[in-house]
């Protein structure tokens, strides 16, 4: 899904469409390993935050770092607004993406706009989310995955559907994405009527 609510021409002709899936556990863990052995910082940290945040591709790679590290350091929870709704959403930075972040500010100089992830071609500007999916493409093929079967979609889903399975609570799924309608977070991830009757079935009236 984009960050934009316009219409555009077609951009599937000759690709695969629909929903993009989660990674599973050990897919995370394949990459996040691979990434620390290279000492790879400035990849490691979007990864990590990617799954921690929840966050769109276009306001993960528009991060700030007043928005992460105001003092010098990662924050445990961080707010932002969302560029698609205008709506405010928070989350939790965890223990392994906080040091992710500590490591990697050390290591880079960051431009004068403040972004958390400054673009490498364009001065004062962001790392693009094209440059982004890149970067995600290179990850999945590092373990071997399919790049076309995934997608930057695919690590915000992550947790919000970890979430789902674990408590069956939609209302806090939704508040962990920010959607403005419970509708989106029916679909998003990938809410069955097999799981929503085996919920029901755990409920004694």
């Amino acid at each position: 899904m984009s960050c934009s609510g316009t219409d555009r021409q077609p951009w599937n002709k000759g690709k695969l469409i629909g929903a993009k899936p989660s990674l599973r556990l050990k897919h995370i863990w394949a990459i996040r390993s691979r990434l620390q052995l290279a000492g790879r910082k400035r990849d490691l940290t979007p990864f990590n935050l990617a799954i921690d945040s929840k966050l769109r591709g276009c306001d993960l790679v528009s991060l700030r770092l007043s928005d992460i590290a105001p003092r010098g350091y990662a924050v445990e929870r961080a707010t932002i607004r969302q560029h698609k709704t205008g709506r405010p959403v928070r989350f939790e930075l965890t223990e392994r993406t906080r040091e992710a972040v500590d490591d990697y500010l050390k290591a880079i100089r960051t431009g004068a706009a403040g972004y958390l992830f400054p673009s490498r071609v364009h001065d004062g500007a962001h790392l693009s989310t094209r440059q982004y999916a890149r970067l995600l493409r290179d990850w999945l093929g590092d373990i071997g995955l399919d790049p076309a079967i995934y997608g930057t979609h695919s690590l915000r889903r992550n947790k919000a559907t970890m979430t789902y399975k674990r408590t069956g609570n939609l209302r806090a799924v939704q508040l962990l994405l920010g959607h403005t309608r419970i509708k989106s977070t029916v679909r998003y991830p990938g809410v069955e009527i097999d799981d929503a009757l085996a919920i029901a079935e755990q409920t004694d009236v």
